[in-house]
């Protein structure tokens, strides 16, 4: 499955100017208090899926009506595209045509957060039923603003390393290990380039979308460094400029890596055997399997031994309307679904990796990793997924200040230093406001 990218500054803009201030469930109560199980109720879900996963979606959703038939749930995807629910959600808060659960990219929990029309979910997943530690912390921290949880986590992965094993043979260089370093990475990358062929050693997007910045970060936490310092730009630091100097070598020096300016090529040419060694993840492996690539995964490379990870965890975010059969019923169905029996028949059926640890024991794990090589290193790798990107409010417009940044770098038009320290300049006031 190819990661869908997200929305940009528009929706973020629109966003921000439909809602004023405010936190989760800004009262501080608990918007399902009083909640009467029994209570005939209908809750609006949109789900955020493709054909084929709304189907399944739908069909989850007429399973909990089943056992629960005072509940009626109106699913729907919500929007025409993913990206588009962040503005739809954005309208629907001014005119209060807003879901009770939606699915959201992880990156704009810090602007759904300020909206004021979230739950708070923090005593509820607080249970030792909900069993919300056996969530990846990345997810957990992802769902969590200022101390309130506004969902819970919907999809969980991480970036490691995908390589062709076709392009290494052929080159006759050794297969990528889990103790890799970036040195072994480059070298590597030099040895598969052949102009010749149109083969490179590796991709890397510079759309300037998040899908260029989140690349970045694993290789800045394993220098040590930070994104934020509070709610200041801690990117530009020498740990950043030195991560960003490994890829600026890469692409202009060497010209092993080939320069993905949408997003969207750099895996149908690994597929089709145009590049050595990707960073991508578990969404890659279906595309993989039906291309017929002969394809190994791995951690990513590390600096001094560290090979974190991040992990691009998405939300079933919950809204409060002020009804606690609502906000009760919409609590109720999303623990349902995000329980270690549901989640098999979610995740599992389409592809994504387990939100559970408790799901690696299960049937459809096993089957799972089975059908998809490469599944078990995936699932195996949320251990390095030891840091979160931060939910701010000002994330976004940040991220793409810093994709851009990366990408004249990669492209020969600035220095490591100058285009992080620009970023950072232009992403302070938006992080000092959030």
């Amino acid at each position: 499955m190819h990661r869908r990218i997200l929305a940009g500054a528009a929706g973020l803009t629109l966003l921000l100017g439909a809602c004023s201030g405010g936190g989760a469930n800004d009262d501080g109560k608990d918007a399902a208090a009083g909640y009467d199980p029994s209570a005939k109720v209908e809750i609006t879900w949109w789900t955020g899926q493709t054909e084929d996963a709304e189907k399944v979606a739908e069909g989850l959703a007429a399973e909990y009506t089943k056992a629960h038939p005072n509940v009626t749930i109106k699913t729907s995807t919500g929007a025409s595209t993913t990206d588009d629910l962040l503005t739809k959600l954005s309208a629907g808060f001014t005119g209060g045509s807003y879901p009770d659960i939606s699915y959201a990219y992880g990156s704009w929990a810090g602007e759904l957060a300020t909206s004021g029309k979230t739950q708070n979910l923090a005593t509820y997943v607080s249970d030792p039923s909900f069993g919300w530690n056996e969530i990846p912390e990345a997810a957990r921290a992802t769902a969590t603003y200022d101390g309130k949880v506004i969902g819970v986590p919907a999809l969980v992965d991480n970036l490691a390393l995908i390589y062709n094993k076709s392009l290494f043979d052929a080159a006759g260089v050794a297969y990528p290990t889990d103790q890799w370093s970036w040195d072994d990475f480059r070298a590597a990358a030099k040895k598969l380039t052949n102009p010749a062929q149109n083969v490179y050693g590796t991709a890397y997007s510079v759309s300037g979308s998040e899908d260029t910045t989140w690349h970045l970060w694993p290789l800045l936490w394993q220098k040590g460094g930070k994104i934020l310092d509070g709610k200041k730009p801690a990117f530009n630091s020498d740990a950043g400029v030195e991560a960003l100097e490994l890829l600026r070598a890469m692409a202009v020096d060497d010209k092993s890596m080939y320069l993905d300016q949408t997003d969207e090529k750099y895996l149908p040419l690994f597929n089709d055997g145009h590049v050595g060694m990707v960073m991508s993840g578990p969404w890659a492996l279906l595309e993989l399997q039906e291309a017929g690539v002969e394809y190994g995964v791995t951690q990513l490379p590390g600096f001094n031994g560290d090979h974190q990870t991040v992990s691009g965890p998405d939300l079933w975010v919950l809204f409060d309307h002020k009804d606690a059969n609502r906000a009760g019923a919409s609590r109720d169905f999303i623990k349902w679904l995000t329980s270690k029996e549901t989640d098999a028949k979610w995740n599992l059926a389409i592809g994504n990796l387990p939100l559970r640890s408790s799901e690696q024991g299960t049937p459809e794990f096993a089957a799972y990793v089975k059908e998809y090589p490469g599944g078990q290193k995936f699932f195996d790798n949320l251990a390095n997924a030891r840091q979160a990107r931060p939910t701010v409010a000002g994330y976004e417009e940040m991220s793409r200040n810093v994709g851009d940044a990366i990408a004249k770098v990669l492209q020969g038009a600035a220095k490591p230093k100058e285009a992080l320290d620009e970023a950072a300049k232009k992403s302070a006031g938006v992080l000092e406001d959030s």
